[in-house]
């Protein structure tokens, strides 16, 4: 069953991508597949896969792997992380959510290139398999910026300014983009509005409404668009005087 769903991969290509995970169980009791998430902080060389135990019962361990799609018969294992484990020799920051899921890291994927990764989950009484296929353009997330502060230039306008997340090393090859929100309360509602992207990590906001508190906040994205926009930075709250 295993070599027939990599056949069908291969011959797929990029269609592969809907068959994104699949079950294979070497006895009669069934378990869960691992549920894996991937996403790469600091294109192209910082790619990490994370999920969480099952509820029901715990794996002995675990076995990652990952292959070049056109050359799946070189595979390399991945960094194994277990829940709570060191990142010091890492420079990663990660959202608090990932603080009891197993890691896999992936370092220094080529660009362009489909991937294959091999979870494996192993039982007493059998087993479990996640296998994914993946391009690093399709899972870039940058960490949020960093340092965001914000300031009154004039009565109305307020200068937001951030920096770009410490963990995006190649930032002078593959630049940012930034998208800036701020919500304010109304009536007992909360509005909010979001600044076109920009390149630039200084944008005043004008013409805002006096005695009102603002929350500010700011996201990252690969200047392609590639992959998706980064978590909002944590708040930052401002207000207008009267």
């Amino acid at each position: 069953m295993f070599a027939c769903f990599v056949t069908l991969l291969c011959a797929l290509g990029a269609q592969a991508l809907d068959l994104h995970r699949v079950s294979i169980h070497s006895s009669t009791a069934a378990h869960s597949t691992p549920e894996v998430h991937c996403w790469c902080s600091s294109f192209p060389h910082q790619t990490l896969c994370s999920w969480t135990d099952p509820p029901e019962a715990a794996p002995t361990h675990y076995i990652a792997t990952y292959s070049e799609r056109q050359k799946q018969t070189v595979t390399r294992p991945c960094h194994l992380i277990p829940p709570g484990g060191s990142l010091s020799t890492l420079n990663l920051t990660l959202p608090p959510s990932t603080q009891q899921q197993w890691l896999c890291h992936l370092p220094d994927l080529k660009l362009l290139t489909d991937y294959i990764l091999n979870v494996t989950a192993l039982y007493p009484d059998g087993h479990s398999v996640h296998l994914s296929t993946f391009m690093t353009e399709d899972i870039v997330k940058p960490d949020p910026p960093v340092a965001l502060h914000v300031s009154l230039s004039d009565p109305r306008t307020v200068l937001v300014q951030w920096e770009p997340p410490s963990t995006w090393t190649n930032i002078d090859i593959f630049p940012l983009k930034y998208k800036l929100m701020y919500q304010w309360r109304r009536d007992g509602e909360i509005h909010s509005q979001h600044l076109p992207f920009c390149e630039r990590t200084r944008v005043p906001l004008r013409g805002l409404s006096r005695g009102r508190t603002y929350q500010i906040q700011v996201c990252a994205q690969d200047v392609l668009g590639l992959g998706h926009c980064s978590d909002w930075s944590p708040p930052v709250n401002i207000t207008v005087p009267l």
